[in-house]
């Protein structure tokens, strides 16, 4: 229950109990005015009929008090129960937890593959130490995602995470040596890649335009000297060697239609996969 709904309920309980008191004041005060009756008392009521209409605004005044007290306890008793609900539903709705095919933009998950239990997590994860976490399904917490920021995209699977990082943000255009804001990119990365001992992939991808140059003939050399690059970052800031290994895919596996600007911009890209033996059956 949070600060707030505290508040309200305790205020409904002390307007209840104020309620309740003032019930009481009253019907003590209606005790007193219905009390034993003189016989001069009788005459005047008898000469003054107006008299006992007069004192009746007490019954409607103790009718009201009644009713507003009932509905100040149902009032303080629903509200005590709506704020044990949300309690539950935050807890619930709060959760990185990540059990299912998905595709993660900046550390979110939009899933695309359904809702499942996430088999891809059941061995539990393996850190750096080669032990296993122990813990069911794969979180983004448990790959220490949270921090990558908005230029990398995260794919769960069911055998393997992915990055999907755009090629304009880590090198010049037409070129493969690593730019200074590609390079800060690539270093949260590391940090993520040296929390366990998964094998990784670095693929190249370019899009459908050839590539001509002296240094670049095609769109093969040019992917694969952009992995190489990455691969060879990764190396220098801790990652292990034999975990690593650089592949060029050139214009071959585009996600998105070549055809227009966008879509050739989304297919230049570098994709990092991080296979995960221990989800396979």
């Amino acid at each position: 229950m949070s600060q707030g709904d505290s508040l309200s309920v305790n205020q409904l309980a002390a307007r209840a109990k104020a309620l309740e008191a003032e019930l009481q004041q009253a019907r003590r005060l209606q005790g007193h005015h219905k009390g034993p009756r003189s016989t001069k008392d009788w005459l005047n009521e008898t000469a003054n009929p107006i008299k006992e209409d007069e004192d009746a605004w007490f019954v409607t005044y103790l009718d009201m008090m009644t009713l507003l007290l009932v509905l100040m306890l149902v009032m303080l008793a629903f509200a005590g129960n709506s704020s044990g609900s949300d309690g539950k539903g935050s807890g619930a709705g709060g959760s990185a937890s990540v059990q299912a095919n998905g595709v993660a933009t900046g550390g979110g998950a939009v899933g695309e593959g359904g809702a499942g239990t996430g088999g891809a997590g059941s061995g539990g994860l393996l850190t750096a130490d080669g032990e296993h976490s122990g813990k069911p399904g794969r979180s983004l917490a448990d790959l220490g995602l949270d921090g990558l920021g908005d230029d990398i995209d995260v794919l769960l699977n069911d055998q393997s995470v992915s990055f999907r990082i755009n090629s304009e943000i880590l090198f010049p255009s037409g070129q493969a040596d690593l730019s200074l804001a590609g390079m800060g990119v690539l270093r949260k990365l590391s940090h993520v890649l040296n929390q366990n001992i998964y094998p990784i992939a670095v693929e190249g991808h370019t899009d459908s335009i050839p590539m001509r140059s002296s240094r670049y003939p095609s769109n093969w050399e040019l992917s694969g000297a952009r992995a190489g690059s990455v691969v060879r970052y990764f190396e220098a800031n801790g990652v292990a060697k034999d975990r690593l290994r650089a592949v060029g895919y050139a214009d071959t596996r585009p996600i998105a239609d070549n055809a227009s600007a966008t879509g050739r911009a989304s297919n230049r890209r570098v994709e990092l996969v991080m296979d995960i033996p221990a989800a396979k059956p």
